[in-house]
């Protein structure tokens, strides 16, 4: 009979993540009840959120409980069901979490459509990661065509989507990555007008020569010194979309710059959570599925093999090891 692994939170970090912080299980396989769907998971997401959800800090979310399967996004197919809304075979995404088989009621689940678009891109450019993109370009920096938008992890999973969506809405899209082969990829399979190396000893005067004219709008993934150094260079009224600060996750120190910018230069910052906007999603969603369906959007990933490597893939994404998407292959 085959048995249903799941991964626990068996403690919270006291300092770095580590696999230490998990533990396996193995349980049998649950049937459906009434009303119930079982769902054989494929591709499990790892995400930089993740890490505030291990501590037991008051924060927009509610922590990770102790000794529960990890929660996150997944994608697999129908095994069984008694929910006349789905039926055996079709794919489906959700929040499965890190186990092989996930019992769901049905209420956090939507079916898609895994022919046109890959399975796994629902957990990517046409799930969550696009979707907090669409809405932080669209509605915070709003870019008129001609402006410069600024990303940092410009390849990662949401700033590749980011870069992309700027560009076709006319402006022009300038990248922060880390790393020459990054940077190579945001230009020449992304699009970017151009991308910055954070990781080289000359980031500051590079990104100071791929803007000559300045900073309209920065979507803000990582903090840190590329976040200082985009302050320097925006223009008046420029817009700050503040998404994720990774750079500090794991317990590096968020410093806020000189606040005379802010006010000399008129700008306009706001933190977002994508989950506080699911009326937007619907509609964000059917633009990504057919910029994807039509090969207008461009992603890359990395997947690790196994579910008993989602530990250690999250502490590399945690400490940017990963190109473009991190994903745990279920089996």
């Amino acid at each position: 009979m085959p048995t249903n692994l799941q991964i626990l939170l068996d403690h919270r970090p006291t300092d770095k993540v580590s696999p230490a912080n998990f533990r396996f299980v193995e349980t049998p396989v649950p049937a459906p009840g009434p009303g119930q769907v079982l769902v054989r998971q494929t591709f499990v997401s790892l995400d930089p959120y993740m890490r505030g959800r291990l501590s037991d800090a008051k924060s927009y979310a509610r922590p990770q409980e102790v000794g529960a399967v990890m929660q996150g996004g997944a994608v697999g197919v129908v095994e069984a069901s008694n929910n006349p809304r789905f039926q055996p075979g079709e794919a489906v995404v959700g929040m499965g979490g890190w186990q092989r088989y996930w019992l769901s009621d049905g209420g956090d689940l939507r079916v898609v459509d895994a022919r046109a678009i890959p399975i796994q891109a629902y957990l990517g450019p046409v799930g969550m990661p696009g979707v907090t993109a669409w809405y932080g370009l669209n509605t915070i920096i709003a870019p008129k065509a001609g402006e410069t938008v600024l990303v940092s992890a410009a390849t990662g999973a949401v700033g590749s989507v980011v870069g992309q969506l700027a560009r076709a809405g006319g402006a022009r899209a300038v990248g922060i990555a880390g790393g020459a082969e990054k940077c190579a990829f945001a230009v020449d399979e992304l699009g970017y007008d151009a991308c910055v190396d954070h990781k080289s000893p000359t980031f500051a005067a590079d990104l100071k020569a791929a803007v000559p004219d300045g900073v309209d709008g920065v979507f803000e993934n990582v903090g840190g010194e590329p976040f200082q150094q985009a302050l320097r260079r925006l223009n008046d009224f420029a817009r700050l979309a503040i998404c994720g600060l990774i750079a500090s996750y794991e317990g590096a120190p968020t410093a806020l710059p000189d606040m005379r910018v802010f006010l000399v230069r008129r700008i306009k910052i706001e933190g977002f959570i994508v989950s506080d906007h699911m009326s937007l999603w619907p509609q964000a969603l059917t633009e990504l599925a057919g910029h994807a369906a039509a090969g207008r959007l461009k992603w890359r990933e990395t997947i690790r093999e196994g579910l008993e490597a989602a530990p250690q893939a999250l502490v590399d994404l945690l400490h940017g090891e990963n190109f473009g998407k991190m994903l745990v292959r279920v089996d």
